[in-house]
């Protein structure tokens, strides 16, 4: 979700074109003119929606991409596996080449780029961030953020992308972020917009930063509402069994009792 947020801004900014920017242009070294042509049509919007069709480089295959020389070849060079835009296929090689397209198209680390663009105006500093091999931080998992930090992102998006009189990012972006554009395979009542989880809770659809073992951003428009969950960082096992507690403890103890008293008010 923060490199969602990075890739808005650099779109703001006119530093990225658009979402419908062609992969290819930012690797032409990598992705030859010999590969499929079908592979050149990933853009960044697929990138964005996890809907590149490339082979994931999360679950099974994860192990072997961070063990690899270069993880932004490993991840272009995943077969393809569906038509991109076509199907949601969440992997976090993904986001790392949405870091890296960061880096090209801004001439800056991906790290210094949120410094100067989104941390200082949230009144933070980005923190332990860890890079591949080539030195490119890490765009998908291990951004270490306190549980105020993570509160003061959420609620820039509660806000429209705006911090007292700083629109850090467009109305535009966030409103496009927080929007289905795929549907996920891992439930019912679940779809995914620009890096952000979208899933029913307490009857909304309810806007999901998630990070590894449960770090958690709820955005709720409806209740004028954000709410922050952290986690082990490395729960092991046990990992889908607390997720699934932590969901529904926010919508049967926080979400539906705001709502109740929002409710009750009118």
């Amino acid at each position: 979700s923060v490199i969602s947020a990075l890739v808005g801004i650099a779109i703001d900014q006119g530093i990225i074109a658009s979402v419908d920017e062609k992969v290819v242009q930012y690797f032409p070294e990598i992705i030859s003119s010999s590969d499929d042509e079908v592979k050149q049509q990933i853009t960044i919007e697929n990138l964005l929606t996890m809907q590149s069709g490339l082979e994931t480089t999360s679950n099974r295959n994860y192990g072997k991409w961070v063990l690899s020389d270069n993880w932004v070849e490993f991840a272009l060079k995943q077969p393809l596996v569906a038509a991109p835009g076509t199907r949601m296929l969440y992997s976090t090689g993904s986001t790392h080449l949405l870091s890296a397209i960061l880096t090209k198209a801004s001439g800056m680390s991906a790290k210094q780029f949120a410094q100067e663009n989104l941390s200082s105006r949230l009144g933070f500093s980005m923190s332990y961030w860890p890079q591949d091999p080539q030195g490119i931080y890490f765009g998908g998992n291990d951004m270490e953020m306190t549980p105020r930090q993570m509160l003061e992102f959420g609620r820039l998006y509660l806000n429209d992308g705006l911090r007292g009189s700083d629109q850090v990012i467009s109305k535009n972006w966030v409103q496009a972020s927080h929007q289905p554009r795929a549907t996920s395979p891992r439930g019912q009542g679940r779809f995914y917009g620009y890096g952000w989880w979208l899933r029913d809770l307490a009857g909304m659809q309810v806007p999901v930063a998630w990070g590894y073992g449960g770090q958690l951003i709820f955005v709720v428009k409806e209740l004028d509402l954000v709410v922050v969950a952290t986690s082990e960082s490395a729960p092991g096992p046990s990992r889908r069994g607390h997720l699934r507690s932590l969901y529904d403890l926010v919508e049967d103890h926080v979400l539906l009792a705001a709502k109740t008293q929002q409710l009750s008010k009118l």
